[in-house]
């Protein structure tokens, strides 16, 4: 995984994807979307279960493969996938520019045509200090019977944690390991998905292990809020396809 000043500090060549083909101009290839981009309106997000370890990686590259292809429309802001640690699932995470719909061009039919649901990004837990790069993506999702339950779920969370993600000035493996959490809304108020960013998998399940147990502050708020479902989570890693730069 390659950060972005990484990426500032290489040669003039212009970034490859696997198979050594380039990115297409004023992209990046195979890296992590920036979530609290400015100007991302509508985001496409889908988890799919190619049921085995090679389906799951044909999966993923076929759709990066397929991404670079097509022409790219103008509002794409960011089409990414990434695969399950379960080693079966793959999720695919599409930012559209403010006032794009999300629909033009060939990624449309790609991405919705395997049940992706349309989202808008609301708030998020902060990083404490200069954010390190994240080793995996923690996909977070809950059912909600609207928005209003949807955003007392995320503004609850919120207030009860501070604004900051607990823990992320610590970014050595000791550490909590948690850098992010980025809650964005269904556009019918039916689903919220925290996509969480964190330094690797093994953090993340410290943190599971102890501070998210049931009977912790945490589980006890969501409990507490009418209309909200709990639906679990999936770790990810390895990002597959194009961030506009």
């Amino acid at each position: 995984m390659t950060s972005e000043t990484e990426t500032r500090q290489t040669s003039h060549a212009r970034p490859t994807a696997p198979g050594g083909v380039p990115a297409p101009d004023g992209f990046r290839a195979d890296t992590l979307p920036d979530i609290r981009r400015a100007g991302v309106g509508t985001v496409l997000i889908s988890e799919w279960d190619a049921e085995t370890s090679e389906r799951q990686q044909a999966m993923a590259e076929g759709a990066a493969r397929a991404l670079r292809a097509a022409p790219l429309p103008d509002g794409l802001v960011s089409q990414v996938y990434l695969t399950g640690t379960d080693g079966r699932t793959v999720l695919g995470f599409g930012q559209w520019a403010d006032g794009e719909d999300g629909r033009p061009g060939a990624s449309r039919a790609a991405v919705e045509a395997g049940g992706a649901r349309r989202y808008r990004y609301y708030r998020s837990l902060l990083p404490q200090g200069e954010q390190p790069e994240p080793g995996c993506v923690v996909a977070v999702s809950f059912g909600t019977t609207g928005h209003e339950a949807a955003r007392q779920l995320v503004d609850g969370l919120l207030d009860l944690l501070g604004e900051m993600q607990p823990g992320s000035a610590e970014t050595s493996r000791t550490g909590s390991g948690g850098i992010s959490s980025n809650f964005h809304i269904s556009e019918d108020g039916t689903r919220v998905f925290n996509y969480s960013e964190w330094t690797d998998e093994a953090a993340h399940q410290r943190t599971v292990e102890t501070s998210l147990q049931q009977g912790g502050a945490v589980m006890n708020l969501i409990a507490s809020i009418p209309g909200v479902t709990p639906l679990g989570f999936k770790r990810y890693v390895t990002p597959r396809g194009l961030v506009r730069t």
